[in-house]
């Protein structure tokens, strides 16, 4: 928002923080009982970040959704509604990655093991931070928002101030551009009246609707058929860069020798004698077996 009282941006970026404060609770729990830390626990944070950002989101516009209904409501009231409405949503997205994420700690691969034990523990811990650390604040943005303060120095914003006589600086983070009081009813955000208006309306049109179930039909079919392509393992050549010699190799093994099947080793565990020529005719016995 334009509005020097109105704009979030350190809401947004409290948002962002709670992540972040979910990644390295989880990594320092993790890492405290012992479970190893491998190079794809790195993707995890994009992970939780996208996740947490989601759930900033909703938990916002519940907020603003619950001020406008209730203008002179507490603001007890006013977070009781805000979770009401945006609490079940955020519970059920996170305990569904939760489940996908504690489900892949059953794979035989240790590095998914790890990936999936780091990730799911941080889903938990951006849970905790959300309904938490995020809820006051937004309970601090609503009190400077109605305590008429600058959304980047917390200074009020005088109302009526002569600006001729101050410089840029002192009007941009004291006067700010806003001069009415935020007791004012707040207009509805441009997005919620284009889904209103205008996106609703046209996804209920009978022909869209038509539309629509043939195109999930579609997307249902190639899915089930996804399905049944997918092979379990890892190919080895994405772990390489794409100017490495490891790819050609692959390429070669795969095209001349992957006829014959995986090499088979044996390995004699205990001490042989190999000068007497009993063990070696032994030695020489079971190979032909194997073969």
């Amino acid at each position: 928002r334009l509005s020097c009282i109105r704009n979030n941006i350190w809401l947004a970026s409290c948002g962002v923080l709670s992540s972040g404060l979910a990644v390295l609770s989880s990594f320092g729990l993790m890492l405290f009982c012992g479970v190893p830390f491998v190079v794809t626990v790195a993707n995890a944070p994009f992970l939780i970040l996208g996740v947490g950002v989601d759930d900033m989101f909703i938990m916002i516009a519940s907020w603003e959704q619950s001020s406008r209904k209730k203008e002179k409501s507490s603001v007890k009231s006013l977070l009781a509604e805000t979770y009401a409405e945006a609490a079940l949503s955020v519970t059920i997205t996170t305990l569904t990655d939760v489940l996908a994420f504690f489900i892949g700690t059953w794979t035989a691969f240790p590095s998914v093991r790890s990936f999936c034990l780091y990730t799911g523990t941080a889903f938990v811990f951006c849970y905790v931070y959300t309904m938490t650390f995020f809820g006051a604040v937004l309970v601090l943005n609503h009190k400077r928002e109605q305590g008429n303060r600058h959304w980047l120095t917390c200074m009020r914003v005088g109302v009526g101030e002569d600006q001729a006589e101050n410089s840029c600086l002192y009007n941009a983070c004291c006067i700010g551009s806003c001069s009415r009081q935020p007791s004012q009813p707040e207009g509805e955000h441009p997005m919620s009246i284009f889904f209103k208006k205008y996106y609703g309306p046209f996804v209920t049109n009978k022909w869209i609707k038509l539309l629509m179930v043939l195109l999930y039909g579609a997307y249902l079919g190639g899915s089930v058929y996804g399905c049944t392509q997918i092979r379990e393992g890892i190919d080895l050549r994405n772990l390489a860069n794409d100017d490495s010699y490891v790819i050609p190799y692959y390429d070669d093994d795969d095209k001349y020798f992957s006829t014959y099947g995986p090499r088979v080793m044996v390995v004699i565990t205990e001490s042989v004698d190999y000068w007497n020529e009993t063990v070696r005719l032994d030695i020489e016995s079971c190979a032909q077996n194997l073969e």
